[in-house]
C-alpha cells in the first residue's frame, strides 16, 4: 500500500473542532488494518483466571527462578501503527525489588512505594511477599492519597540492611471510549481535591492565562482535555537530563518559556492548566516494567530501578476518568526521532488520549508526601524508595548509599 493510501487512512479519522465527533472505534478499528501491513505484535498474555488476593506475610517467599525472567527485547520491529483493535488481555507480573543499605549508622527505616491496593479496569494488585533482616516490616495505607506504602526497621547494629520484596501485579491496556458514557460519578472530596492550587501546581497567573488560549472559545469539558493536551504535546520537549519541576513550579516554568522536562514535569503541566479552568486533573505516578508494541523507547526491560514514568488523567461528568500520556509523546518524538509530519506520530497523538498501554504499573496520585514515621521533610511525590537513618534522610539515588535494582517477570 502506497504512503498516500496510508496518509488517507489517518486523515479519514482526523479530530476536527469537538472532540465529540472522534469514534475511538473506528480509529482502532483503522489500527487493525495498518497492523496487517506491519510487523505482528507480542504473542498475547492469557486471562487470568481468577482475581485471588493472598494474605501479605513476612514468611520468606518462593520466588520463581530469576533465570526464566526475559532478558532480550522481542526481535519484531515496534510501532504505533502496527497496534492491533485485539481484546483485552490480562498479563500477570512478578515485580521483585531489592534494597541494600550502605554506611548506616544507628537505627534505619525504609519506604518503598507499591502498586496502587484498589481494583481497576486495567490493573490488580495481587500480594506481596517480603524477607530480609530487618527487626519489623510491614504495609500501610493512606486513603486520601489512594497510596500504599511497605516500610522496614532495622535496629541500630545492623551494618548492611537488605530486604526483597515480590508483588503480584496483574494488567491489561487502558482504552477511553467517546461513545460509552454512564461511568460512576467520583467523590465530591476527591474531585475538589484534584482541583487545588498547590506550591508546585499553582492555577492562577500565567497558568490560567495560558490554559485560557488553550482552549479558545471552547466549552465542553471533554474537548478542553483534549485541546489541553494538544497545546501540551504541541510546546513542551521531553528531556530526561534537566531539574524536575518538583523543586520548582509549573508557574516559573511558563514564564521561563523553557517547557523542557522528565515525565513528571510535562504530566504536572498537564494537570495545572486543567485545573485552572475547573477540569479535575492528577498526575499518576508509576513505573514501566515491559516491553512496548508502540515504540522500543516507550518500553523497558531489565533493571526498572530507572524506569519510573508519570502519566496523568482528567475528570469529565458521565466520562470519569480519562487517560492521557503527554509525555511519552514527547519522547516518542525524541527517541525515535519523529518529524511532526510522520504518519506515525499523527496515530500515537491521538492514540495517548485516552489510552494507557499497561507495561506500566501504577504507585499513587499523592503529592506533598509526609512518610508515616519520618522526620524528615515532605516530599513532592513517592515514587522512589526512601530511606532515613540517624545521620537523616538518604538520597534515593545515591547508589553509593542505597543499591536499588527491580526486575519484572510475566507470571501467568
Amino acid at each position: 500500500m502506497q504512503p498516500l493510501v496510508l496518509f488517507a487512512i489517518f486523515a479519514s479519522l482526523r479530530l476536527c473542532g469537538e472532540v465529540s465527533r472522534l469514534k475511538r472505534r473506528d480509529f482502532l478499528a483503522a489500527s487493525a488494518v495498518l497492523s496487517v501491513l506491519a510487523a505482528a505484535p507480542a504473542n498475547a498474555a492469557k486471562k487470568i483466571a481468577a482475581k485471588k488476593r493472598p494474605a501479605k506475610s513476612t514468611a520468606r517467599p518462593a520466588p520463581k527462578n530469576p533465570a526464566a525472567a526475559p532478558t532480550t527485547p522481542p526481535t519484531e520491529t515496534r510501532n504505533v501503527i502496527s497496534l492491533p483493535d485485539e481484546p483485552d488481555k490480562w498479563r500477570t507480573y512478578d515485580i521483585r525489588s531489592t534494597v541494600a543499605l550502605n554506611r548506616v549508622n544507628g537505627k534505619a527505616r525504609l519506604w518503598l512505594p507499591l502498586a496502587q491496593y484498589k481494583d481497576t479496569l486495567w490493573e490488580r494488585s495481587l500480594g506481596h511477599n517480603w524477607q530480609g533482616n530487618f527487626e519489623n516490616a510491614g504495609i500501610y495505607r493512606d486513603p486520601v492519597a489512594e497510596m500504599e506504602v511497605f516500610y522496614a526497621d532495622w535496629a541500630e547494629g545492623v551494618a548492611n540492611p537488605q530486604l526483597q520484596i515480590i508483588s503480584q501485579i496483574a494488567t491489561q491496556d487502558r482504552h477511553f471510549d467517546i461513545t460509552r458514557r454512564g461511568a460512576v460519578a467520583e467523590r465530591t472530596e476527591v474531585l475538589r481535591r484534584c482541583l487545588h492550587s498547590t506550591d508546585r501546581v499553582p492555577t492562577d497567573g500565567i497558568v490560567r492565562h495560558t490554559a485560557e488560549h488553550a482552549i479558545g472559545r471552547i466549552r465542553d469539558p471533554l474537548a478542553q482535555g483534549k485541546a489541553i493536551y494538544e497545546w501540551v504535546v504541541e510546546n513542551t520537549m521531553y528531556d530526561p537530563f534537566l531539574k524536575s519541576v518538583a523543586n520548582d513550579n509549573i508557574g516559573s516554568m511558563l514564564e521561563s518559556g523553557k517547557l523542557s522536562g522528565k515525565s513528571g514535569d510535562i504530566a504536572l503541566l498537564f494537570v495545572g492548566l486543567c485545573r485552572a479552568i475547573g477540569i479535575p486533573a492528577r498526575p499518576v505516578f508509576g513505573l514501566r516494567m515491559d516491553s512496548s508494541r508502540l515504540f522500543g523507547s516507550l518500553g523497558v526491560i531489565g533493571n526498572l530501578s530507572t524506569a519510573q514514568h508519570c502519566r496523568a488523567e482528567f475528570y469529565t461528568p458521565g466520562y470519569g476518568w480519562i487517560p492521557v500520556d503527554p509525555s511519552d509523546v514527547r519522547k516518542a518524538i525524541r527517541d525515535e526521532r519523529l518529524n511532526m509530519g510522520d504518519p506515525k506520530l499523527t496515530v500515537l497523538k491521538k492514540l495517548l488520549f485516552g489510552f494507557w498501554e499497561m507495561n506500566w504499573i501504577s504507585f499513587n496520585v499523592a503529592q506533598d508526601v509526609s512518610l508515616r514515621g519520618s522526620s524528615g521533610k515532605t516530599l513532592p511525590f513517592l515514587i522512589y524508595p526512601q530511606a532515613e537513618t540517624a545521620d537523616g534522610h538518604f538520597d534515593s539515588l545515591d547508589s553509593s548509599r542505597m543499591n536499588y535494582q527491580v526486575n519484572a517477570s510475566r507470571a501467568d
